[in-house]
């Protein structure tokens, strides 16, 4: 018999990852209030980026023009990376925060 571990056992494999027992919370998409683009032009991007009604991208235009920023999304980090490309794409002050 041979001393070939079974890369399947690996020493110490199980104490490298420990779930803790909760959900990932994930990613959180968020928009900045900035002095460049106007109300009309970031409902507009919100419409095209995440496929909402004008209504829903009035209220996050708002949120982000009164509050200063807005949480649009909350997603996996990949996908959540992909919206903060996509908004930046279209000259808007996005961010990536990890969701508590």
């Amino acid at each position: 018999m041979s001393d070939i571990m079974d890369p399947a056992v690996l020493p110490d494999a199980a104490t490298k990852t420990k779930p803790s027992g909760k959900p990932d919370p994930g990613w959180l998409v968020v928009v900045w209030n900035d002095p460049v683009n106007l109300m009309d032009y970031v409902t507009h991007v919100f419409m095209k980026v995440f496929s909402w009604n004008k209504g829903r991208a009035e209220k996050h235009m708002v949120e982000v023009h009164e509050k200063g920023k807005s949480v649009v999304a909350q997603e996996t980090f990949e996908k959540a990376e992909h919206y903060v490309h996509q908004l930046q794409g279209y000259h808007l002050h996005a961010t990536l925060e990890k969701a508590s």
